[in-house]
């Protein structure tokens, strides 16, 4: 509400999480109107998720008059009052007046938190009942879990994760008897599967469940974290899987042979399936996005699985070098290798490589970023490789950095480049579970190993981010996939799985339900919560669009439902393999 006279006062915004951006014009305010005695206005509509700093300056001459830093508040609203404070017009005041409070728009997120809770509450009691002995025997005999878990541990060979009489602290060679799946890696990649599946619903359209704009200075940022966990627990079931299958006495061709295919399957499914939105027409060439979550973990699980394959023996034992706590590393060194060198390609093509109109080892996000030196830079390297190896119509056409920096190149965040990185995540995961199968029964020694391995990963990222968010030598950044996105996340994974492998597999505390049954179908659970993403029951009309309420009601239910469908898949012994 601008009292002052004409000239009129041109309204600015620049948002909080903006790192060096150009301020944003919002709105022309006219002047007031003396012989009426009515001021001027304009109404804006602004960001309630980061703090804003408004600037407020006179439309002739430039003049600045006032800024406001000030966190608006979902829903609220708000008057902007500029008026002079005596006969000078030199002295002008701001002064910010709520007209109307905002909402509470967490009480939902405690409701929904609640009824979740009282669920759990009635699960336990359950779980008490079946302590006795007619309720227990009963149940059994309806049930008859003992033959699912016989079928499943003979799919997918694991570590024996029983309670084992010898106390030897020396470790034994593998042997061929039936190992117990480990629960706590079904556990760990379904809890991670269930909250992609619900941010990518939506999330109850609340600001922390989306993707950062550009750089992140909190790792565990829901949907930024989430699919690298995803590809870290790849990697340890891979490890896994190639040694369960040798054991049993494939032949490495045989099992190369099944590789190319799960990665061709992949691969084929994301760009068929997923990627195509077919509820706008039929599929079309001319603008099919080529890259996909599924096709990077396609990309990723022939590269790391390959890699093992070619350095693994099925009767691996007891390393008898000179260091023998690193038996689960030196008689793999050239993957090492391997892996150090694909990081050097990716540190070289991102910092060396030209790209036109764009200063060299650019990673910032383009758009008003920068103050608007390189609008059409984002993503640097990255971004140019897709454009020029995939052509723009061909990548993600709505990057996040779009919101914020108001970027208009497309920037795909699972492009060829960030690839490379996803490859040495998933090898971060390929270790932990070569930990599990060296040091199998010896709890201790599992455990101790995944907190020195988060240890260095942390260590890592606090020197290539020096503990900040812009101002790190490789800033922590999900659209990159930057390495030391790719460390601090590994970091935190090696936690998470220490706690669920100490739950779950360890002192049995938690069965890991219900996170083992979609982490046990995760593909058909992936695959179809894209494709039906947007039919009933899963998604339906709502009354009010703006509600998180009925945002939340309506992904919390699309999320359990395929909780649901993947439990009674496990009760039916019906699971998904590729």
């Amino acid at each position: 509400r601008n009292e002052l006279p004409a000239p009129g006062l041109n309204l600015a915004a620049l948002s909080g999480s903006c790192h060096q951006c150009l301020y944003q014009f919002l709105a022309f305010v006219p002047p007031s109107n003396e012989s009426l005695r009515k001021p001027g206005t304009a109404s804006v509509m602004v960001d309630t998720q980061h703090p804003l700093t408004l600037l407020l300056n006179s439309s002739v001459g430039d003049r600045d008059l006032c800024k406001i830093q000030y966190h608006f508040g979902e829903f609220g609203n708000y008057s902007l009052v500029v008026k002079t404070l005596s006969t000078s017009t030199q002295n002008v005041s701001c002064d910010l007046i709520i007209n109307e409070g905002p909402i509470n728009s967490y009480l939902p997120i405690l409701f929904a938190f609640l009824v979740y809770m009282g669920i759990l509450a009635i699960l336990i009691a359950g779980r008490l009942l079946m302590k006795i002995d007619p309720v227990r025997n009963w149940v059994y005999k309806k049930l008859d879990p003992r033959a699912t878990d016989r079928m499943i541990n003979s799919e997918l060979g694991s570590p024996n994760t029983t309670d084992s009489s010898n106390c030897d602290p020396t470790p034994q060679p593998w042997s061929t008897a039936p190992r117990r799946r480990l629960h706590s890696l079904d556990t760990f990649r379904g809890l991670s599967l269930v909250i992609m599946v619900f941010v990518n619903y939506g999330g109850g359209k609340y600001w922390f469940f989306k993707h950062e704009s550009w750089n992140d200075i909190c790792p565990l940022h829901f949907p930024s974290a989430l699919l690298f966990r995803f590809v870290f627990i790849m990697g340890t079931s891979i490890a896994l899987a190639l040694g369960s299958m040798l054991r049993w006495g494939s032949s490495k061709w045989k099992v190369l042979r099944k590789i190319l295919w799960r990665t061709f399957v992949l691969i084929l499914l994301g760009i068929i399936v997923v990627n195509p939105n077919y509820c706008l027409g039929p599929l079309s060439w001319d603008n099919l996005r080529i890259p996909g979550v599924l096709q990077r973990l396609g990309f990723t699980y022939l590269v790391v699985a390959a890699l093992e394959l070619l350095f693994t023996r099925a009767d691996s034992g007891t390393w008898e070098g000179r260091f023998p706590a690193l038996q689960d590393i030196l008689p793999y060194w050239p993957q090492w290798i391997f892996i150090l060198v694909l990081e050097a390609i990716w540190l070289c093509l991102t910092f060396l490589l030209p790209v036109p109109d764009c200063p060299r080892g650019y990673i910032g996000p383009g758009g008003i970023g920068d103050f608007g030196k390189y609008p059409n830079c984002t993503g640097g390297a990255a971004g140019y490789i897709d454009r020029l190896l995939l052509g723009e119509k061909h990548m993600y056409q709505h990057p996040s950095s779009g919101v914020t920096y108001q970027s208009t190149m497309p920037y795909d965040p699972e492009g060829i480049l960030g690839t490379i990185n996803s490859i040495v995540m998933a090898f971060f995961g390929l270790q932990a579970g070569k930990i599990t199968l060296f040091y199998k029964d010896q709890h201790k020694q599992i455990m101790s190993r995944f907190v020195i391995w988060g240890i260095i990963m942390g260590i890592i990222s606090a020197i290539l981010t020096k503990c900040s968010k812009e101002e790190g030598f490789i800033p922590i950044n999900k659209n990159l996939w930057s390495i030391s996105y790719v460390t601090t996340t590994s970091c935190f994974a090696f936690i998470l799985l220490l706690l669920i492998y100490y739950l779950v597999d360890v002192k049995k505390w938690w069965s890991g339900a219900p996170f083992l049954y979609p982490g046990m179908n995760s593909i058909l659970v992936y695959i179809g919560h894209q494709v039906f993403a947007n039919y009933f029951p899963f998604k339906w009309k709502m009354q009010d669009s703006q509600s998180h309420a009925e945002h939340l009601t309506q992904n919390l239910i699309a999320t359990t439902l395929w909780v649901i469908i993947s439990y009674i898949l496990y009760r039916r012994r019906i699971f998904w393999k590729i």
